[in-house]
């Protein structure tokens, strides 16, 4: 099965470097909507954004598989007499990777170009707490001389930010840039749809291939699309974390590695007859998997979904990232791949009117 086409790698590329922060993704979906239609029979999207294809329409049984679109970014917040930006999260950003940042300011005059300032190592004390990055001292230098200059750039409170950055790759291996927790998720189901076109598979139900919005501030599109579509089952997929970089430690966080292909999560709100399906599924086509396990809740869509409408089997599948919310998060070309094989293979073990009832 041949994987990434020259035009799929040029579309992901576009996705990753354009911005679709929480609340604001609407031209995020719309390149991904290009990219899937000609693999698709219909689209519809909800009042908040999320986007879905859908491939055999009008079957009693639904299937989702579903990727969140958003990224993490910040608010303006607040602008001094002197011109400087002070700022509040959009989702989980890090404030300690803040300084030094550049930034793209979202305006209706168009993007403003900024920077995150912070002082000189010569004039901070190491001794002084202060000097430390927090929610408090981060501030966005745009290069105004004061409060009315920023005024007339466009920029008022509410603006939202993102930082400037590109993808690239690392040793031929890694994908690398910001935002691919989870445009990558995006990426995935959007190339499982592209396989399935190819090869002509005929699936025997309805499938939605769904690109939700505001996952990162609570899976708030998954809530309100789960709701919508009302689906027998659901596949999210979404990142999660390499525990062998620096300062993780795999017994508190789980023994994961990127390279060693993607993970299934044991949770309560991943219903185990689906979860065995996608396990029996990865070892019948030599697929690698990791498993991992959440206590109480996964943090991802597939919360969302399975406490839906009465309880919908669904589970997760995990692309694992390296430096998560950070603008060099790493994702191994490899595990990428088997995300993308291991949905594919799984849509073709589903049945028509499935039974995942435990009774």
């Amino acid at each position: 099965m041949a994987l990434f086409t020259k035009k799929s790698e040029a579309f992901l590329e576009a996705y990753l470097n354009n911005s679709s922060p929480t609340g604001f993704e609407t031209s995020g979906q719309k390149l991904w909507l290009d990219y899937i239609s000609p693999f698709i029979d219909e689209w519809h999207s909800d009042n908040y954004g999320t986007v879905y294809g859908v491939i055999n329409p009008g079957k009693d049984y639904k299937v989702v598989i579903e990727g969140h679109a958003d990224e993490i970014a910040w608010f303006v917040n607040y602008v001094t007499d002197d011109g400087f930006i002070y700022v509040i999260r959009n989702g989980g950003s890090d404030h300690m990777i803040a300084p030094s940042m550049r930034v793209n300011i979202y305006t209706k005059k168009g993007i403003v170009k900024g920077v995150f300032g912070w002082p000189a190592i010569h004039t901070r004390k190491s001794s002084d707490s202060k000097s430390n990055p927090s929610l408090d001292n981060i501030f966005i230098d745009v290069g105004a001389k004061n409060k009315a200059e920023v005024a007339k750039m466009g920029i008022h409170v509410g603006c939202v930010i993102t930082f400037e950055d590109k993808m690239t790759t690392l040793n031929n291996r890694y994908y690398v840039g910001r935002a691919l927790d989870n445009r990558i998720g995006g990426f995935c189901i959007a190339e499982v749809a592209r396989l399935l076109k190819k090869n002509k598979i005929k699936l025997p139900y309805s499938l939605y291939i769904v690109n939700s919005v505001q996952e990162e501030i609570g899976l708030r599109g998954a809530e309100m699309i789960a709701h919508t579509i009302k689906p027998d089952v659901a596949i999210v997929t979404d990142v999660t974390h390499d525990t062998h970089t620096p300062m993780l430690n795999p017994k508190k966080h789980g023994d994961i590695r990127t390279g060693d292909g993607p993970t299934v999560t044991f949770a309560p709100a991943v219903h185990n007859k689906l979860l065995q399906l996608i396990i029996d599924t990865a070892e019948q086509n030599k697929i690698p998997l990791q498993k991992e396990a959440s206590s109480r809740r996964t943090g991802t869509d597939t919360d969302a979904f399975a406490y839906s409408n009465g309880g919908v089997p669904a589970a997760l599948i995990s692309l694992p990232l390296r430096y998560m919310h950070t603008t060099v998060e790493m994702a191994d070309k490899s595990d990428v791949e088997n995300v993308i094989k291991l949905i594919y293979e799984v849509l073709q073990k589903i049945k028509k009117n499935h039974n995942f009832k435990y009774l």
